[in-house]
């Protein structure tokens, strides 16, 4: 029987618990005087919990601690007060255990359905019974769980994240980028003892390209997966930006994990690392070596494919077809450049035979026209010769009429000058009592620009004086 309803939970437990307090009163009144010791309250307990909760339910909650011990498994199930997005208040918590013969049969069967482990913040849908021992108090033994719950939860979540990327404009970034021609620089994240990526490294250096790796390790299974690889990016980005003026910069970016279990695969599904492979600036191609559906991981990255070797197929592949591309180029130019050179061959051939005709004819046709050329230029010069002898007997004429006029006009224009300049001449205005006042050979015209102890000349029409200033 299936009970995921929480008020039938808090039923049975109210019930429960008014069965234990009635035989604790009862006790109570029979023994007024002798007091139960603790293993006896414990047993009773028990016994109640026994009589009333003696079967198994279907418990729907989240983990908030799992882990295992000596085969064991031991789970903290606690559910929250959906209140909203931010702030989650516990409002259950109960301790679970999965003892190691049923561990055995339950964890394979979760993680082969659901393709990951058992880990905090997971929802599991589990079938408990109720248990309480004397030393160690109460706890849930679960005896099974439903996969199919955990997988719709996840795939919910899955969808609420691939909605949110999209609705944030980054799902498709990274296929927006072209992959490099030669791309030859690779930036790997993996861990440095995977198998994976000694076979990634090995494929690579077996083929007929020289590709450069630089690994950039990472933890690639765990809990730490979604921080190892964000900080693997990071420091990809800052070594991007120190080489930027360098050709040693990287083309890509292949992220590779080989091996390991399906279960070691949910942080490849988390918002954060989405969001910053989905961003990055150099394409990255995936090969995190699982046969289930793609991880959005996969869904936000330029290149998917399955495994590590897949990875360097792909990048051996794509260096192969970009040498095929330049030799099919090559060849190509090779042949339409003999087909050129045959067709020119063929025209220089054919204009050798007929350049003896053609030049023979030009030159005809040119000496004709040289002679057409030279009578007419000289009859042009005979002609040119007649009219410039009419224009030269012409000035002759009028050249000795016009030279006459011309130096009376300049004759009377001097004597115009001559008068001007006597009429300015500084004597005549010494004469009429005029007189200059020279300082270092230079008139003074301000008193201001004259000190004390200047020496003065002054000239008159006759002689000149020789002052000081006081």
């Amino acid at each position: 029987m299936k009970i995921n309803k929480e008020k039938t939970i808090d039923k049975l437990f109210s019930l429960s618990f008014r069965s234990f307090f009635v035989l604790l009163r009862a006790e109570c009144d029979n023994s007024a005087v002798t007091a139960l010791s603790l293993f006896e309250l414990n047993s009773l307990v028990r016994q109640t919990i026994e009589r009333t909760l003696n079967r198994e339910y279907w418990v729907e909650a989240e983990l908030s601690e799992c882990r295992e011990s000596r085969g064991h498994c031991y789970m903290e199930l606690i559910q929250y007060e959906a209140t909203n997005a931010t702030q989650r208040v516990p409002i259950a918590r109960a301790q679970a255990k999965c003892w190691r013969t049923q561990w055995l049969m339950l964890q394979p069967m979760f993680e082969r359905a659901t393709g990951q482990r058992l880990h905090a913040g997971m929802k599991v849908r589990l079938k408990v019974y109720a248990q309480f021992h004397e030393a160690f108090g109460f706890s849930w033994i679960v005896t099974d769980i439903d996969p199919t719950y955990t997988l719709g939860d996840m795939a919910r979540r899955r969808q609420e994240i691939i909605a949110q990327l999209k609705a944030e404009g980054i799902f498709d970034m990274q296929k927006s980028l072209e992959l490099p021609l030669c791309c030859l620089n690779i930036a790997v994240i993996s861990s440095a003892t995977a198998a994976g990526y000694g076979d990634f490294v090995n494929q690579l250096a077996d083929s007929p390209f020289a590709f450069r790796i630089q690994l950039f390790p990472a933890t690639m299974q765990g809990d730490q997966v979604e921080q190892s690889i964000i900080a693997a990016l990071n420091n990809i980005y800052k070594s991007v930006e120190r080489l930027e003026l360098s050709v040693e910069r990287y083309d890509c970016v292949v992220i590779i994990r080989g091996g390991g279990a399906t279960a070691d695969l949910s942080g490849f599904d988390t918002l954060a690392l989405a969001e910053n492979v989905a961003q990055f600036p150099l394409p990255i191609i995936t090969g995190i070596g699982h046969d289930r559906d793609e991880s959005i991981l996969d869904m936000v990255s330029h290149t998917c494919v399955k495994t590590p070797t897949a990875a360097a197929a792909f990048l051996i592949a794509h260096a192969q077809a970009v040498l095929d591309a330049i030799d099919d180029a090559q060849d190509r130019i090779a042949r339409h450049t003999r087909l050129k050179l045959t067709a020119y061959t063929s025209q220089l051939a054919a204009l050798s035979s007929i350049l003896p005709q053609l030049f023979s004819k030009l030159k005809t046709r040119h000496e004709a026209r040289l002679d057409a050329l030279t009578s007419r230029l000289s009859s042009s010069i005979r002609q040119r010769i007649i009219s410039d002898n009419g224009k030269l007997d012409n000035i002759k004429t009028r050249l000795p009429i016009v030279i006459d006029r011309r130096l009376l006009t300049e004759k009377h224009r001097l004597q115009l000058l001559e008068e001007k300049a006597r009429s300015l001449d500084p004597d005549l205005l010494l004469q009429r009592g005029y007189s200059i006042t020279l300082k270092d050979g230079k008139a003074v015209k301000d008193a201001q620009s004259l000190t004390s102890g200047d020496i003065l000349e002054t000239r008159l029409a006759n002689g000149h004086v020789t002052s000081i200033v006081q």
